[in-house]
């Protein structure tokens, strides 16, 4: 499906990033580009959404982790920083994701609970029911080996499933391991390692090669340098 970027955001770029964790490591990138958004952006008191730069032709927009790639896939944003799990997850083919920005390490795991694992063999599985942000991720891995995944899909606090019946297991990002640990969970599971990259939209990049080609240069030699 053709999605056409809006006469308004041709007037200038975007660049939409992430809220939370991943914006905070992201922050030393936007600062090696020599971008530096408006005194607001950096205020957590702030509501706006969009932001200047001091580029007069790119605006910064932050919003949810799993809305930037929904974002630059339809043309409302240029540019953005995006999760490997988000990208797995909607698999969107209007975007590149040229740039590993080696940034929001971590990885997607499947858990269960501790007293489970001693016996559990997963080779035996034929259907599992799993509580997770990410059932397109869930499903693709576990069909890969003739196994049916019945996803609940919870939008966080998937480690409390398993304590109240929703599901024995889970699928979701681990970093330390300590919040699995924590309600009693353990990983089983690794389905791949994850970090964020920096997006463009495919019809952009056409439309516009130049502009956003330098973007995109200059964020490959910011993460060449890392």
């Amino acid at each position: 499906m053709e999605r056409a970027v809006s006469s308004e955001a041709n007037e200038k770029l975007i660049l939409a990033v992430p809220k939370g964790r991943i914006l905070g490591e992201a922050a030393p990138l936007l600062v090696a580009a020599g971008i530096e958004p408006e005194r607001a952006f950096a205020d957590p008191d702030a509501r706006q959404l969009r932001f200047t730069t001091n580029h007069p032709d790119l605006d910064i927009i932050r919003v949810r982790s799993f809305d930037v790639a929904t974002f630059v896939a339809f043309g409302a944003a240029h540019l953005g920083i995006a999760g490997g799990d988000v990208l797995m997850e909607f698999d969107y083919p209007e975007i590149y994701a040229p740039i590993d920005l080696g940034i929001g390490k971590c990885r997607l795991a499947v858990a269960e609970p501790i007293e489970m694992a001693g016996h559990d063999d997963p080779r035996r599985w034929s259907h599992v029911r799993i509580a997770t942000k990410y059932p397109e991720i869930t499903r693709r891995h576990f069909a890969a080996r003739g196994v049916q995944a019945e996803c609940v899909k919870l939008s966080g606090a998937m480690e409390l499933a398993p304590s109240l019946g929703l599901s024995h297991r889970i699928v979701d990002l681990v970093d330390s391991g300590r919040t699995l640990r924590d309600n009693g969970l353990v990983e089983i599971e690794h389905i791949a390692d994850i970090t964020s990259r920096f997006i463009v939209n495919r019809a952009a990049l056409k439309t516009q090669p130049e502009r956003i080609g330098r973007w995109v240069d200059r964020f490959r030699e910011i993460s060449r340098a890392a």
